[in-house]
């Protein structure tokens, strides 16, 4: 019989490349989401019987955090993220043969503004505000679930980069027209991970029975803003860019409907679980990373 994985939310950049990814490994993929032609979110029974037997369940749900955070999309950003998950857990519950695993999204912008010392799940400090509000909730939701034949896992993810879409659009196309300097003071940390990555800590987990709790998904070598800007127009050969202090950048987010935080805020997270229990990273270098994206892309 062939291995089931349901993805919850999984039809964006993420999702895309894990259903693809995930249908060559072998598995019939099921996918939740809004959209008509996959399970729905409000048919109960069609959940619980994509999840009957599934050897993983990942969910990935949420509104995106690239817009403004108008009293609306916070109220939208919130609840599709948590009545996403209530859903999951409820419907876990009602299952005969629940899934064997739950990787749950969550994201590394709960810890702190941190540009003093490194976030680890052990020592990282939580923060506050509208984001990390956010991540703590979606979190608590999660964890409530008393599943005594489902490991679940909370992944806390950095930026994920990766070929043919998601962050590395817009950065491109800011080299590309010459505005790609450092954002804001440049000196703000940048934790991200390569979308390999993503997948290959998901099949650590799955493989890793021992393992469940919460883990930093973010490549071991973070950078600065100031870094990981020189690296992207060292590679795609533009020596120069104008950088954008912090007013500018201000003026600009309203003008596209995003907010600034997702540039300015200093991300210093370290994946120290994943390192002590012996993941090992396919893309831990960023110019490396960035090379074999660009280089994807280019031969798309």
């Amino acid at each position: 019989m062939m291995k089931k994985a349901v993805l919850a939310g999984g039809t964006g950049f993420i999702g895309s490349y894990l259903e693809n990814e995930l249908s060559r490994l072998g598995y019939e993929v099921i996918i939740i989401s809004r959209q008509k032609q996959h399970v729905s979110w409000q048919d109960r029974d069609n959940i619980i019987q994509a999840l009957e037997g599934a050897e993983m369940l990942i969910n990935l749900a949420g509104k995106s955090v690239n817009c403004r955070y108008n009293e609306r999309n916070k109220q939208e950003i919130f609840d599709s993220r948590t009545e996403t998950t209530q859903i999951l857990g409820e419907a876990v519950l009602a299952c005969a043969k629940p899934p064997v695993l739950w990787l749950n999204s969550s994201t590394a912008t709960i810890y702190r503004h941190a540009q003093d010392r490194p976030m680890t799940e052990q020592s990282g400090e939580i923060g506050s505000g509208f984001s990390v509000e956010v991540a703590k909730k979606w979190e608590e939701t999660f964890f409530q679930f008393q599943l005594p034949y489902t490991r679940q896992a909370a992944l806390r993810i950095s930026i994920v980069l990766g070929p043919g879409g998601g962050v590395m659009t817009p950065m491109q196309n800011l080299v590309r027209f010459g505005l790609g300097g450092h954002q804001g003071p440049g000196d703000q940390m940048f934790s991200w991970i390569h979308i390999e990555d993503v997948l290959g800590i998901i099949l650590f987990l799955r493989d890793r029975e021992d393992l469940s709790g919460v883990f930093n998904c973010a490549s071991p070598q973070p950078v600065t803003n100031r870094e990981l800007m020189a690296q992207l127009r060292s590679i795609l050969h533009r020596p120069v860019g104008l950088p954008s202090p912090k007013w500018m950048l201000e003026m600009g987010a309203v003008f596209i409907k995003t907010e600034t935080e997702l540039v300015l805020k200093s991300r210093w997270v370290i994946p120290e679980r994943l390192q002590q229990e012996g993941y090992h990273f396919k893309h831990d270098k960023l110019r490396e990373a960035l090379q074999h994206i660009v280089q994807a892309d280019r031969s798309r």
